[in-house]
């Protein structure tokens, strides 16, 4: 999983939560972008260099969790290597920096080239974009991830849940995304279900 400097550092936030409570093993890194929005948004003051997931999480991480935190910069991290196996990769929120790059297969950093790795191995690959209105360019991004295997997922929340909170749609989004993952989760109604 990683996170990028694109606004909805909240939608990352909920998914670590989530990913964490089912169980799964779960190698996180974050860009300085992404650091920034963090503390902008979430007013949480997180160390690249010395990572804590209680600065992130404003809490610790479940008794089961298995959290690998890698900084953005170490290409020599596991998730760098296609010969790694993983079950799929995440990008939320992401920028449209980080996916111009992974559109254009130009890494300059381990989210880049993580996402590049499940790309050419045909793993799943899920980018999770906020920002709007949309470029032709970031369009075009899009649709060459989109070709190449990625699956987009623009954070843009259902309303027919009954959304009553900010959580709730940031739970509806984080639900999509779980259901890509293959995460069994029940964040929302769901389509004709009883409310």
């Amino acid at each position: 999983m990683a996170m990028t400097g694109a606004s909805g550092a909240l939608y990352g936030v909920r998914l670590l939560e989530v990913l964490l409570a089912s169980g799964r093993e779960i190698h996180l890194t974050i860009s300085p972008s992404g650091q920034a929005v963090i503390a902008e948004e979430l007013h949480r003051q997180i160390d690249l260099d010395r990572f804590d997931v209680e600065s992130l999480l404003g809490t610790r991480a479940p008794l089961n969790s298995r959290l690998h935190y890698h900084h953005f910069r170490n290409l020599m991290a596991p998730i760098a290597s296609g010969s790694f196996l993983t079950a799929a990769m995440v990008i939320c929120p992401c920028s449209g920096s980080t996916l111009a790059a992974v559109a254009h297969s130009m890494g300059e950093n381990l989210i880049h080239r993580a996402a590049e790795v499940h790309l050419k191995e045909r793993r799943k690959l899920v980018v999770v974009p906020r920002e709007t209105p949309l470029s032709l360019p970031q369009l075009k991004n899009m649709q060459l991830i989109h070709e190449a295997g990625a699956v987009v997922l623009p954070a843009s929340p259902g309303f027919y849940h009954g959304a009553q909170t900010i959580a709730d749609l940031v739970d509806f989004v984080v639900a999509r995304i779980c259901d890509q993952l293959m995460v069994t989760n029940s964040l929302v109604r769901r389509w004709g279900e009883a409310p």
